[in-house]
């Protein structure tokens, strides 16, 4: 899977948070409720109380320690930078017209839906199998762009679920293309490789003993795997969009070629030196050595 532009950037780090050219639109936007991802409640548009005038978390580099693990595994996809920049032509929420702030909070979420479906887009247009889609998926993928680009009217009229459901039904097709030759072709097995088959589509793998698995070209498209130990799994090849990988065991797992693979679902995961990940995303920087 090719996701470089020629010159070794690859073409998904636009579609990454840049909390410096952001208004910290998620700290302020985003509910949240204490629990073990979180310290303390929080409303939607009520700023969070670690957000300081500068609009950068005071406790950044301590979150974890804080009580704030959810807020480590969280990434808006570009989505804050382009609300902050471009939708609202960089104006401060805190000090733009009145009415702006209330509107940024609106539009963000907007946005950071059609930001993820960017990423996704273009992830599969890097998927060589998926050839036979490209030009449908490039033509989904510039109208999401357009989207995203709209003004804040635009945005807040948007049927989001059901631009959504559209490009899902695409991405669907992708998978079936990507997953075959890998042994995931889609259809369920009975009995078999350990890993109970290769259609495991939201299926509840929570806690689940999966050390050394079979998934090559699994189906794991929202599948719950909290806290599921895949140690030394082979997950060649799979879809893993939507699935919950929180405190999910990676250790010397092989993510080779998975694809719809996030950032936030790998920082949310626990893995090591030896795990092996797709050239999608980053090794986080508190897995063990």
């Amino acid at each position: 899977m090719d996701l470089t532009d020629g010159t070794g950037r690859t073409v998904l780090a636009d579609l990454r948070g840049d909390c410096a050219q952001c208004f910290g639109l998620c700290c302020v936007a985003l509910p949240f409720a204490r629990s073990a991802d979180f310290a303390l409640d929080k409303d939607a548009g009520t700023p969070c109380p670690n957000l300081g005038d500068d609009h950068r978390c005071g406790i950044h580099a301590r979150l974890r320690e804080r009580g704030f693990n959810g807020c480590t595994v969280y990434d808006c996809f570009g989505a804050g930078q382009r609300v902050s920049q471009v939708t609202f032509g960089g104006r401060d929420r805190r000090t733009g017209p009145a009415g702006d702030a209330r509107r940024m909070v609106d539009v963000f979420p907007v946005v950071r839906q059609l930001h993820e479906l960017l990423w996704y887009l273009t992830e599969a247009l890097g998927l060589a199998a998926a050839r036979p889609l490209h030009a449908d998926l490039r033509r989904l993928r510039e109208r999401t762009e357009r989207l995203a680009g709209g003004t804040p009217d635009e945005l807040l009229a948007l049927d989001v679920a059901a631009h959504r459901q559209e490009v899902n039904t695409l991405l669907l097709r992708t998978s079936e293309l990507a997953r075959a030759g890998t042994g995931g072709d889609g259809r369920r097995e009975r009995g078999g490789r350990r890993g109970g088959g290769r259609n495991r589509r939201h299926a509840d793998l929570m806690g689940a003993r999966l050390r050394g698995a079979d998934l090559r070209g699994a189906d794991l498209r929202g599948a719950y795997l909290i806290a599921a130990d895949l140690t030394g799994a082979d997950l060649r090849g799979a879809d893993l969009i939507g699935a919950d990988l929180r405190d999910t065991d990676l250790t010397d797992a092989d993510l080779t070629g998975a694809f719809f693979l996030t950032q936030p679902q790998v920082v949310a995961a626990r893995g090591s030196a030896g795990t092996r990940l797709p050239g999608s995303v980053t090794r986080p920087a508190h897995w063990t050595a």
